[in-house]
């Protein structure tokens, strides 16, 4: 008798115990965080140097794809303005390689027809283009032209790609730490001293209005993020934009 009374308070202990709440909320991840670590994870795969794997990204097709799905299913209905931001940077990266991948072997975007304006995607539930996730939903309601170091086509002239998500919470330092890279870069801004010229990316002419929206000329842009500024009595040129794919496989 006594032993069966001991089995059941045994049970009845065993029916109340309670798991601590902070193991139970670590274990629940949302779509949204899913989709920054996931991205973070891909991009330190198959990203050196800004440039892009292109061989071994294929063998990561399924980790690809699932990104582009969550980039259509992604709700921004409580979104702030800084998870939009960083949402939409990384939704036009993620789209640029998957569409990469789709003609790879591929020596230039360029190459495929409509690849940023025919070529649409659904993108939280949008159908959009490259250019119109560029343009409607990064530059037009943000006006920072630090977005031009944020996205990449695919070139190898574009600015590097960062080998980690942008994400709400650090977008702004990631921005300005991307520009910074890019415009110290001698490969993007190339300065001759000799002459006394520097040639820059045609980014800068095709998108000049977007610079120059808070600063006096292009080269004053520039200079905001670089520690040793371009002298301001150089001559200004463009440097012929290489679109040959930013692969670092070997052919």
């Amino acid at each position: 008798m006594k032993k069966n009374i001991l089995y059941l308070l045994l049970i009845l202990l065993a029916g109340t115990v309670v798991f601590p709440q902070h193991n139970l909320a670590a274990a629940v991840v949302s779509p949204q965080q899913s989709f920054y670590t996931s991205l973070s994870q891909l991009l330190q795969r198959h990203v050196q140097q800004g440039q892009v794997n292109y061989k071994s990204l294929q063998q990561d097709k399924t980790s690809l794809q699932k990104l582009v799905q969550q980039v259509g299913e992604y709700d921004l209905s409580k979104a702030s303005a800084a998870e939009k931001k960083a949402f939409y940077i990384n939704a036009y990266n993620v789209l640029v390689l998957q569409q990469v991948l789709e003609h790879y072997p591929l020596k230039s975007v360029m190459d495929v027809k409509g690849f940023f304006d025919v070529k649409q995607y659904n993108v939280a539930g949008q159908r959009l283009t490259l250019n119109q996730l560029e343009k409607q939903k990064l530059l037009e309601p943000y006006k920072d032209a630090r977005v031009h170091f944020a996205v990449v086509c695919a070139a190898k002239s574009c600015p590097p790609l960062l080998n980690e998500a942008y994400t709400p919470e650090k977008i702004e330092r990631q921005l300005q730490a991307q520009a910074e890279r890019t415009l110290r870069s001698n490969q993007f801004i190339q300065i001759q001293p000799k002459t006394q010229k520097v040639l820059v990316s045609e980014i800068f002419n095709w998108y000049k209005a977007d610079f120059l929206q808070d600063s006096n000329s292009l080269l004053s842009y520039i200079n905001r993020f670089r520690s040793q500024p371009v002298p301001a009595t150089y001559e200004m040129g463009f440097y012929t934009y290489n679109w040959q794919l930013n692969d670092t496989a070997k052919k």
